[in-house]
C-alpha cells in the first residue's frame, strides 16, 4: 500500500511538472486569443492497447488549438513555425489552425527487468518536447508546417513516470534506466500536405493522399500516403489527419460528425533518436529497417463540443528480413485522443 501511495504522488508530481512546463512555454510564445474557436486535446499512446509494454512504450501529450475560419482577420503563425512559411501557399486559407503541443515520449526495450539490457535491443529514451503546428486549409487541401523543439534524456523524467506508472497499476518494475540515452536538446522541422482526391457522390466517403517530409536530430524522413473514410461531416475535419505523423493527435470529427479510417503510409527514416543514440555523444542504438511503413485504423465521433478518436497503428516491413518483422512489433500502439471546446 505504502508503494503505491508512493508511485501515485510521484506520478502526481510527474503530471504537474509537465503541466507547468506546457503551461509556462505557451504564456512564452504568447498564444493568441482572437481566434474564432478554441479547442484542447489530450493525447495518450501507449502499446498496452495492443497487449505490448517494449519498444515505443508511451507518450502523452496536451495540446492547444486555435481555429479560424474568418480568412480577412486570420491570426498569424506562431514565430517557431515562421521560418518555414516560405513553403506555404500564397493565397489565403479557409481556415487556418495554430497549434501548440507539449508531451512526453518513453521507449524501452523488450525486457525491461534486466539491469543492463543486451546490446542490440532498444535503447531507453525519453523525451521531453513542444511543438508550434501550423496549418493551413483550401477547399480540396490542407497545408502543414511544425517545428519540435525538445529534450532527450535523464532530465526528460522518464525513468520517473515510467516507475511511478508501474507501481501505480502494478506492473513490472523497470530496472535499466541507468542505459539511457544522455541529455541532448533536438528539433524537427517538417512540412506536408494532404488532397482531398475524392469524394462520393453521398459526400458520406473520401480519398486523401498525402506527402511529408522533416528534418531535424529528432528525426529525418520522407513519407507519402492514402487513407479512406467513411462517415459525416468529412469536409470539416479531412486536414486533421495531417496531425497523425507528429503523434500529438488523432484523425478528429469534429461539428458533430463521426467517422471510420484505415490508412496507409510508406515512407523512409535516415535518422531518428530513439534507434539511432546521441547525436553527438557514443550511446546505445539499434538496427533498424529504415524504410517505414504504418497501417492505421480507427473511429472517431463528436458531439456538442467534444470528440472521441481511437487509433491502431501498425506498421509493417516489406522486407523478408526476420529481424525486421520483429521490430515492427516494438513500435505498434493504440494512441486515444479526447478534444473539446473551451
Amino acid at each position: 500500500m505504502e508503494a503505491a501511495r508512493t508511485g501515485r504522488h510521484q506520478f502526481k508530481n510527474t503530471i504537474s511538472l509537465f503541466k507547468h512546463c506546457f503551461l509556462g512555454v505557451s504564456l512564452l510564445l504568447g498564444l493568441p486569443v482572437h481566434a474564432d474557436t478554441h479547442w484542447l486535446s489530450a493525447t495518450l499512446d501507449n502499446d498496452f492497447f495492443v497487449n505490448e509494454d517494449n519498444g515505443y512504450t508511451n507518450g502523452i501529450y496536451v495540446s492547444y488549438f486555435d481555429v479560424n475560419d474568418t480568412p480577412d482577420k486570420a491570426p498569424q503563425p506562431g514565430f517557431m513555425v515562421r521560418p518555414l512559411m516560405w513553403s506555404m501557399p500564397s493565397q489565403r486559407p479557409n481556415t487556418s489552425i495554430n497549434i501548440y503541443s507539449g508531451g512526453q515520449t518513453l521507449t524501452t526495450p523488450y525486457d525491461i527487468e534486466v539491469e543492463v539490457p543486451a546490446e542490440g535491443t532498444f535503447p531507453y529514451s525519453a523525451l521531453l518536447s513542444f511543438t508550434n503546428t501550423y496549418i493551413a486549409v483550401m477547399p480540396d487541401y490542407a497545408d502543414r508546417v511544425a517545428t519540435t523543439v525538445g529534450l532527450v534524456g535523464p532530465l526528460a523524467m522518464g525513468e520517473q513516470t515510467q516507475k511511478a506508472v508501474h507501481r501505480v497499476i502494478s506492473a513490472k518494475n523497470p530496472k535499466g534506466w541507468d542505459t539511457q540515452l544522455e541529455n541532448e536538446l533536438v528539433f524537427e522541422l517538417s512540412r506536408g500536405r494532404t488532397w482531398r482526391s475524392w469524394v462520393s457522390d453521398s459526400g458520406h466517403t473520401d480519398l486523401l493522399t498525402g506527402a511529408a517530409m522533416s528534418v531535424g536530430t529528432l528525426r529525418s524522413s520522407v513519407s507519402s500516403g492514402f487513407m479512406l473514410r467513411y462517415g459525416r461531416s468529412l469536409d470539416d475535419s479531412f486536414s486533421t489527419v495531417l496531425l497523425v505523423d507528429s503523434r500529438t493527435s488523432n484523425p478528429i470529427a469534429v461539428s458533430k460528425g463521426w467517422f471510420v479510417f484505415a490508412g496507409v503510409e510508406v515512407g523512409y527514416t535516415f535518422n531518428q533518436i530513439f534507434t539511432d543514440g546521441n547525436t553527438f555523444r557514443d550511446s546505445r542504438s539499434i538496427d533498424y529497417d529504415h524504410n517505414n511503413n504504418m497501417f492505421t485504423s480507427g473511429v472517431t465521433y463528436s458531439w456538442g463540443d467534444a470528440a472521441l478518436s481511437f487509433a491502431i497503428n501498425s506498421p509493417f516491413s516489406f522486407s523478408s528480413d526476420e529481424h525486421d518483422r520483429e521490430m515492427d512489433k516494438y513500435t505498434r500502439y493504440g494512441t486515444l485522443t479526447f478534444a473539446w471546446q473551451i
